[in-house]
């Protein structure tokens, strides 16, 4: 079975979404730190399918078809798979869309083959990943900053096992945790 690998960027305290009325700009000065730029090329590559919430998709779908690069060839190569209960467009190739519980269809695509399932979206969606226990590594993202409020990720108490952690020139870490009874360690 293939792991699903929930990336989610996080502040420095802790919050998924800063309060109202604070620009959600996670990555401090991402583009100035190509050492980053290259972290975050190689974790969208490693991925078989990147699969978000139609939010996050319609953002994404915005954005990287015109983009160059590592990473937006990642982006746009490798296929994506959207949760909605409504009709979406899809303009970006290589979509398929889920209109069914969360739980059953992650089951499906991780009894498939290929690479890693690698999740984005908002805090909801990633709030529903963890709360149906499907997250099997979680690939955080923290930027030196620190909201005060906001929402968060965990809600209740999560212990996990650290495998993984990379700092970079502008701040910006990259922990890697798995679940702490995995026996082996996972990218």
């Amino acid at each position: 079975m293939r792991p699903l690998i929930l990336r989610h960027s996080l502040s420095l305290d802790g919050y998924s979404a800063p309060p109202p009325g604070v620009p959600e700009d996670f990555f401090v000065e991402y583009d100035n730190d190509p050492e980053f730029v290259t972290h975050m090329a190689e974790v969208l590559g490693s991925a078989g399918v990147h699969v978000m919430g139609a939010q996050a998709y319609q953002d994404m779908a915005g954005h990287w078809p015109f983009q160059d690069g590592p990473e937006a060839d990642a982006m746009n190569r490798i296929p994506k798979v959207v949760f909605s209960r409504n009709p979406i467009p899809t303009p970006w190739a290589t979509t398929t869309v889920c209109s069914g519980d969360l739980a059953p269809e992650i089951a499906a695509l991780k009894a498939e083959e290929g690479g890693p399932i690698l999740a984005h979206g908002g805090v909801r969606f990633a709030q529903a990943f963890v709360r149906a226990d499907l997250v099997d590594v979680y690939h955080l993202l923290i930027t030196p900053v620190a909201h005060g409020s906001g929402s968060q990720l965990f809600t209740e108490f999560t212990t996990l096992r650290l495998v993984e952690a990379r700092s970079f020139p502008r701040g910006n870490l990259a922990l890697t945790y798995t679940r702490p009874d995995t026996a082996t360690r996972t990218p």
